[in-house]
């Protein structure tokens, strides 16, 4: 008898060292079916996000609409910050739930309908109305990303053993490039009149909104085991346990310090896009090179920083860091060279290796903050990781946007100070990943 398709999909992408001990019986003889389910659920969300990136498509829909320069300069400040700032609330009232994929789902169907709300103001409105209306939209779907942020670290954690995890959060990146890639060479073919057409982009946005619908779908069917919980009058505060943690539990500070100083790998690349769309890169057929950079990024570094943040998610933060910061410095003295300055090669090229380094960073901190705990503690140091991640991204983002005032380049010089600051910091925290997987 032949082996179900998510047992044979499952053998193909995971190297499995068969340790399941941590999981219910149940939960252990699902985890071929939980495996594929979370890669192909989290691959349709990377897709969508894609098409509501705000550091490309959503940036290229504003001027398009006509929308106030101020609005494009809150775009990622709302999308980032709103879908970590609240998470530390939410611990109280998600610790009570005995099965957490429920949240999950709920959460993607909220993405769902918070993008079709920006495909519409696309369609139907200009100007003002567009641009603020879509930042409401925007704050809907950080606030609805902000359950799916936290209830699924808890759900991988409850349903994939160690060991595996970082192997599912690379392939899904490289599942979500796939769409980036095709998506990009779409539209620089589709744009190459050299125009901004805003009922494209609002039909690309509508299609996008169906990946969300599809993803809910798929993580209904992951197989959880309830497990016990807790009184509602028994659960501590959300800012009594960010206190808690950030005072008293050194291994998850020192986790936060690093990972905002990773900062420079996500802050970075707006720059690069502004500074590229100066040299008269707009219209679909520039927004192109840039979508196909992020597709190539997840393809070529999905599978290799998976595999490797399940050996040391440490060093793929510290490895992204030297990278993005690399890179910014590069690019930085390229500027300084007129022939290069003009070329149009160097501002996608740019963007492929920051991208690059941002997909190590966002794979490794998610291994690692998974890998770090168990139960219950591990829903809070994501929820107060993100949290605290969503208070420091606006004071960073804050600072760099006025360093900005004096020049782009002053701003990312900022950044790369970050960048080599996030390299001690991550070699000093401790080990998780392999060693923990080793031991079980």
């Amino acid at each position: 008898m032949s082996r179900p398709l998510s047992e044979r999909v499952y053998a193909r992408l995971v190297a499995d060292d068969g340790a399941r001990d941590e999981l219910p019986p149940a939960v252990a003889r699902a985890v071929p079916a939980n495996a594929t389910r979370q890669v192909g659920g989290l691959a349709l969300q990377g897709a969508g996000d894609l098409v509501v990136d705000p550091k490309t498509v959503l940036a290229w829909l504003l001027g398009a609409v006509g929308a106030p320069a101020v609005v494009a300069g809150l775009l990622v400040p709302v999308r980032e910050s709103g879908s970590m700032l609240p998470q530390a609330a939410l611990v109280p009232w998600l610790r009570r739930k005995a099965v957490r994929k429920r949240v999950w789902v709920a959460g993607e169907l909220g993405q769902f309908v918070a993008v079709v709300a920006i495909a519409v103001l696309a369609a139907t409105t200009t100007g003002a109305v567009a641009g603020w209306g879509v930042l409401a939209a925007l704050g809907a779907f950080a606030l609805a990303r902000s359950v799916t942020s936290i209830a699924s670290k808890d759900v991988m954690g409850r349903t994939v053993p160690a060991g595996q995890r970082g192997q599912l959060n690379g392939w899904a990146s490289v599942a979500s490039g796939g769409v980036a890639v095709t998506l990009g060479l779409g539209l620089r073919l589709l744009g190459d009149g050299g125009t901004t057409d805003a009922t494209a982009l609002a039909i690309l946005i509508g299609g996008g909104a169906v990946t969300w619908l599809l993803a809910a779908g798929v993580f209904a069917r992951i197989v959880e085991a309830p497990e016990p919980v807790e009184d509602a009058d028994e659960a501590p505060g959300a800012l009594a346990t960010a206190v808690r943690l950030l005072r008293h539990d050194r291994p998850f500070r020192s986790f936060v310090v690093a990972r905002t100083l990773l900062l420079v790998s996500a802050l970075t690349p707006p720059f690069v896009v502004t500074l590229a769309s100066r040299q008269g890169g707009g219209g679909l057929a520039g927004l192109g090179p840039f979508v196909l950079g992020s597709g190539i990024a997840s393809l070529l570094g999905g599978r290799l920083w998976g595999r490797a943040a399940d050996r040391s998610s440490r060093r793929v933060m510290v490895a992204a860091a030297v990278i993005a910061t690399t890179a910014t410095l590069a690019f930085l003295a390229a500027l300084q060279v007129p022939t290069l300055r003009d070329t149009a090669w160097l501002y996608p090229a740019v963007y492929l290796v920051l991208a690059l380094a941002h997909t190590g960073t966002r794979i490794g901190r998610k291994t690692y903050v998974v890998d770090l705990a168990d139960g219950n503690r591990r829903t809070e140091y994501v929820a107060v990781s993100n949290a605290a991640m969503g208070l420091l991204l606006l004071a960073t983002g804050a600072l760099s946007s006025a360093v900005a005032g004096f020049g782009p380049a002053a701003a990312l010089l900022l950044l790369s100070a970050l960048g080599v600051a996030a390299v001690p910091a991550g070699l000093r925290l401790p080990e998780v990943s392999g060693e923990r997987a080793a031991r079980r």
